[in-house]
């Protein structure tokens, strides 16, 4: 089995995911990590005594191999990394809520600080996604996307179900991910290999090639302080160990100084633990005997249960396939199980959803439903389990998808006869399609929506109509490409229309709808390049409005700042007359003038107030005109796509509104 080849009892707390190993010297790799009170150790057991004490870096009193250095803000993250070709050793990156340092560790010095403004941004890595040799952006946000960038274009998209809290690149395309609800997995550019999910969290994951076989594997740190290693393939697991207390952070590093990199495992109590890779003896054989114990104890316990299924199978045998024998699950041969999707509307005593029943065409009956989901039921999973005096051979579900995305149901169900004490489990797997919250209204009495987009392709309406019933709940017959839904979630008609030229023009009020729809049409007919002509009135003047705003902002800013330029100097004014009172002993003139500086000082807290809140206000409405330009290039495909965000940015910069709106509807600035 793997066992660690160093252990270090380090007397310093670590902060969950924010640990790293830096060579800050050009030489020797430092384990840093963030620890309480605002301060990042720095743990250097290879040049003792050798560390100059002043400025941010001070010794630690508890361990002479550990300097601290004084951040005095709660530390967020930090990582080290070479930050120019001319320099000799790592930077040390320290962010916190509102700041970023630069830090040079051997030289003891600040290289830069800057404040930052915040975002819903939580992982970064990079990683050659597109296979061109060159590396690309990929980025996880708190809107459960992983969106890959290159330069400033938007490569592709991923939607999970969670808030993405790590990413880490294995080789090649190949990236490990993590989410908040304790989900690891692997994807290949957009294509997910596997995903795992625990009752825990994963703190921290990595790569690493622990079994020597030349390909990384996926290490993750646990919330209950579990390490383990998988199969960029499979997932399987090859190897895992536990601390006592959460794991902090995954790093590997020549910490030896021997040539040879170890995987470095943190825990939060300051535990640390150095693994190297398997050695030949030990390819195949990384868990320690308990764990195989576990995998022996498992596959008996499933050996027990193939053979408790096999004299099930041997006693129902004996029993012709008509008669049902009590408490035996026999069911007739030819018993099926059936599922249909349907559109239900709202009513007044239930709210719209997608219906999924599930049914058998005999008297066989079904006990109970279990439907496992990415993203529409809590905890992924939904079991329906009716009474006894409601038993039956149909079974109604209602589903309620939050987003448009499509989701596979894998069902499980429990089917046997009425008095049957065992049943037979049938698996099924049916797609949900990505627009299935679309009905086709029996009555068109509400009004047409008012945005619209308008595009050509080179196709066959047939070609569209296979992509309507790829994508929609449609009832068969469906021929012809023209056709209106309603929105369930929100309401609001969209409508979906063809003409003989190849002319496809999609009329809804949503314009974020109107992009999902372009893209997967796009995706669907492999059109690489696609420009279209859009007009949204109703966002378009809510954009207007939001650009007006931040105009206002601006000017509101400047002005709250020229007054705070103002009150500083009745402020330093103030000081100095209060100061001259005291010293001439005018305690009448000093007490009024410090009375007057303390309504200034008040002042200035309610006027900084003011600030804040106005800085917060226009950080929301530039991240709408953000939006808004992504939402335009959406309705794009290719180089009409990234056309639309670069001219639309040009705009900004010159602040020629006009000349945005344009860009949004035609695609280009011509008039």
């Amino acid at each position: 089995m793997l066992v660690p080849i160093f252990t270090l009892k380090l007397n310093h707390k670590i902060n969950p995911r924010m640990v790293t190993v830096g060579k800050f010297d050009g030489v020797h790799p430092c384990l840093t990590a963030a620890t309480q009170a605002g301060k990042v150790f720095i743990h250097n057991p290879h040049a003792r005594g050798q560390r100059p004490v002043a400025h941010r870096l001070s010794q630690s009193a508890q361990d002479s191999d550990i300097s601290l250095l004084n951040i005095n803000q709660a530390v967020t993250c930090l990582t080290a990394g070479t930050l120019g070709p001319n320099t000799t050793g790592d930077t040390l990156l320290v962010g916190s809520q509102t700041n970023l340092l630069a830090y040079d560790v051997h030289d003891n010095a600040d290289i830069f600080y800057r404040e930052v403004t915040g975002d819903n941004v939580r992982s970064l890595v990079l990683c050659d996604f597109t296979g061109d040799g060159k590396n690309e952006l990929l980025v996880g946000s708190e809107d459960f996307d992983i969106r890959v960038f290159k330069e400033d274009e938007l490569v592709s998209e991923m939607t999970e179900n969670e808030t993405v809290t790590s990413l880490c690149h294995m080789h090649d395309s190949r990236f490990g991910y993590a989410l908040a609800n304790g989900t690891v997995g692997v994807y290949d550019r957009t294509a997910r290999y596997w995903r795992i999910k625990s009752k825990n969290h994963a703190m921290s994951i990595h790569a690493f090639d622990l079994n020597a076989d030349g390909v990384v594997e996926l290490i993750t740190g646990w919330s209950n302080g579990k390490i383990d290693a998988r199969s960029d393939r499979t997932g399987e697991v090859i190897f895992k160990d536990n601390f006592s207390s959460s794991v902090a952070g995954v790093v590997e590093g020549d910490y030896r100084l021997d040539g040879q990199k170890q995987l470095i495992c943190t825990s939060t109590d300051g535990e640390v633990r150095g693994y190297l890779p398997a050695s030949k003896e030990l390819k195949g054989n990384l868990m320690d005997s308990s764990a195989e114990q576990d995998l022996i104890r498992e596959l008996s316990q499933r050996r027990q249960n193939l053979l408790l299924e096999l004299r099930n199978y041997e006693e129902n045998a004996k029993v012709h396939i008509s008669i049902y024998v009590d408490g035996m699950g026999v069911i007739p041969a030819n018993t099926q199980l059936k599922t249909a999707l349907s559109v239900r509307p709202a009513t007044e005593t239930q709210k719209a959803h997608i219906e999924l029943n599930i049914s058998t065409a005999n008297e066989t009956i079904i006990r109970a439903v279990l439907i496992f989901a990415e993203g529409i039921f809590e905890g992924e999973s939904h079991v329906f389990h009716p009474s006894a005096q409601n038993l039956s051979g149909c079974v109604r579900v209602p589903i309620v998808p939050p987003k448009d995305i499509p989701v596979d149901l894998h069902i499980k169900a429990f089917v046997g006869g009425r008095i049957s004490t065992q049943f037979h489990v049938f698996e099924i797997t049916r797609q949900l399609p990505r627009f299935s919250m679309y009905d086709i209204p029996v009555d068109s009495s509400a009004a047409p929506p008012t945005g619209r987009v308008t595009f050509s392709i080179n196709d066959r309406p047939q070609r569209v109509v296979m992509w309507l019933n790829q994508n929609f709940l449609l009832p068969e017959g469906l021929d012809c490409p023209n056709i209106t839904f309603n929105a369930l979630r929100g309401g609001g008609l969209l409508s979906i229309s063809m003409a003989s030229n190849g002319q496809i023009t999609l009329r809804t009020d949503d314009i974020d709808l109107a992009g999902d729809l372009v893209q997967s049409l796009a995706s669907f007919l492999a059109i690489e390049d696609l420009s279209a002509e859009a007009d949204f009135p109703a966002y378009f003047e809510d954009l207007h409005t939001t650009l007006t705003e931040v105009d206002e902002f601006h000017s509101v800013h400047q002005k709250l700042t020229a007054t705070m330029a103002d009150h500083s100097n009745y402020i330093r004014n103030m000081l100095v007359q209060a100061e001259d009172a005291r010293l001439m002993g005018e305690m009448t003139t000093m007490k009024k003038r410090y009375r007057e500086l303390y309504d200034l000082n008040r002042d200035l807290i309610n006027e900084y107030k003011i600030r804040s809140n106005n800085h917060n206000a226009l950080i929301a409405c530039l991240k709408s005109v953000n939006q808004a330009i992504q939402r335009a290039g959406r309705l794009r495909v290719g180089k009409p796509k990234n056309q639309v965000i670069s001219a639309c940015r040009d705009a900004i910069k010159s602040n020629n509104i006009n000349a945005l709106f344009r860009i949004m509807k035609a695609g280009t600035a011509s008039s």
